[in-house]
């Protein structure tokens, strides 16, 4: 349906000051604090997990070396998702407007809402990561129990937690903890802690504080003193659990961004009716190719 110029009597009335509604801040892009972006030519993107080989055997003199094989464990697929959004006004409309060229005005809404539906869809992996969104290995994006040939590794804690010094220094030791799919240590440390804004004088005070927080001895913090995450802390805005957190570690292809298609706009006008039409289109898709890049607690 086209807007028309019974919608916007208002704005066709003489002496009007100003027009609102439309030119509020928003929150942009907070999704590349958590994505590694990439493009794509096709309609899904798959990635496969490789084992590797199990730990090195000892060989006895004479003795024939042992053979491993590598194998495909699991595959991460990324299915991208169009998503659009148009508007039409009429000729009339545009043509009695006295103040502003309405276009200008609603393209700046059509791209704000086109900005939050990015945002809201980049976190729903994070939002449904401890239930319903799938790492690829049949589990949740965040477990204790992600299988592998060797066993299971975590990357959640086993005790859920609210974020405290405790739940914090467990999370990057567990971080520290991680193996490959054959058992093998892997040298993964946390980077960067991604929280709701409830979370965020929380986290200043223990991303910030030289002395340990909510105590008088007079110790330092080591979370801060040793560097452990060295990108500190973002707020998400989007994030709809007010005390869960996540912190992203530095295991290459973790949270990924696949843009298939960028942000594209279009207008045309109707020869029959005189409306005009404007359109916004993009297509992507979020996910995780190794749940390693991850690790989080959904608060106790």
């Amino acid at each position: 349906m086209a807007i028309s110029r019974a919608q916007l009597v208002k704005e066709l009335e003489p002496g009007l000051n100003a027009l609102f509604g439309l030119e509020y801040k928003r929150y942009e892009n907070q999704h590349a604090e958590i994505y590694t972006e990439e493009s794509s030519d096709r309609a899904f993107e798959e990635e496969v997990m490789l084992s590797g080989f199990a730990n090195a055997q000892v060989k006895a003199e004479g003795a024939g070396v042992s053979y491993d094989d590598a194998q495909e464990t699991f595959t991460a697929r990324y299915t991208h998702e169009t998503v659009a959004l148009a508007f039409a006004i009429t000729e009339e409309a545009i043509e009695d407007n006295l103040y502003d060229r309405l276009a200008s005005r609603y393209t700046k809404a059509l791209a704000r809402s086109m900005s939050n539906a990015k945002q809201v869809k980049s976190v729903e992996p994070l939002i449904n990561g401890f239930t319903s969104f799938n790492a690829g290995d049949g589990k949740p994006l965040m477990a204790d129990d992600h299988p592998t040939i060797a066993g299971t590794f975590a990357n959640e804690l086993a005790t859920s937690a609210d974020l405290n010094e405790t739940s914090l220094e467990q999370a990057l030791i567990d971080i520290g903890k991680m193996t490959d799919e054959r058992g093998l240590r892997v040298a993964a440390r946390g980077v960067k802690m991604i929280i709701p804004s409830e979370l965020q004088f929380t986290a200043e005070r223990l991303m910030k504080s030289q002395g340990r927080v909510g105590t008088a001895d007079n110790d330092v913090n080591a979370i801060v003193s040793m560097g452990m995450v060295p990108q500190g802390y973002r707020v998400n805005n989007y994030l709809t659990d007010s005390d869960a957190f996540y912190i992203l570690t530095d295991v290459p292809n973790g949270m990924k961004m696949f843009n298939r298609a960028p942000l594209k706009t279009a207008m045309e006008g109707d020869f029959e009716t005189g409306n005009v039409r404007y359109k916004a289109r993009e297509r992507y898709s979020f996910g995780v190719s190794d749940p390693r890049g991850i690790f989080g607690s959904p608060a106790a």
